[in-house]
């Protein structure tokens, strides 16, 4: 005798794929908090790197709404209006903006790296007179009088313990030559030095302090 319920038991090839394709319930908590993330790091950064960043409308306005909110409640339920923007994005918008995001992030370690390497010259330039000898020569067009009052001041202002008033101006003048030197050919055809100095300041001053 054919049992009625046969068939009715178990479960079709069909039924199993669809169950299988279906991601966890840990891998959509993973993706979910992967989106959020996304999402409060461009809410860290500032708001021209986001205007610029290629995503729906909707979610850069969210984005920017957020960052105008310091009340620690309204700001909390921002940011998670800005992960449930994030999650109405495609893989391929999703991609962009980390491009995006790590492009900045190689941006900033370049620069670190840089504004590093110009403090220690800046330390070896207070701690060995050979070291101003040094630049002078590779950069003829310094003051070289004032480049050493400005290192007497800035030893002053250290075993005195006063505003690093010199040793910040010494920075500068680093930075300047700096960009001087990674300037392309090309534009040193076609800019005279008032506006190599004009462009040499911007930059690191605020991290310097």
């Amino acid at each position: 005798m054919v049992n009625p319920n046969r068939g009715a038991v178990g479960f079709s090839s069909t039924e199993f794929e669809q169950e299988y394709e279906r991601p966890s319930k840990s891998e959509m908590k993973r993706q979910v908090n992967a989106l959020q993330d996304l999402g409060a790091a461009l809410i860290a950064e500032p708001r021209d790197r986001v205007k610029r960043v290629p995503m729906p409308e909707d979610v850069r306005d969210a984005i920017l709404e957020c960052q105008l909110i310091t009340n620690h409640e309204g700001r909390r339920r921002a940011l998670q209006y800005v992960g449930k923007k994030m999650r109405t994005l495609d893989e391929a918008e999703v991609a962009a903006i980390q491009r995006a995001i790590d492009s900045w992030k190689g941006l900033s370690k370049a620069d670190t790296n840089a504004m590093h390497a110009l403090e220690r010259r800046r330390d070896k330039l207070l701690a060995d007179d050979k070291v101003l000898t040094t630049l002078l020569a590779e950069n003829p067009e310094l003051d070289a009088q004032h480049l050493r009052t400005l290192i007497r001041n800035a030893r002053k202002e250290q075993a005195e313990k006063k505003p690093p008033k010199a040793y910040r101006e010494i920075f500068q003048i680093l930075k300047q030559i700096d960009a001087k030197k990674n300037k392309p050919a090309a534009d040193d055809a076609d800019l005279d030095d008032g506006d190599h100095d004009g462009g040499a300041g911007h930059g690191h001053e605020g991290d310097d302090e």
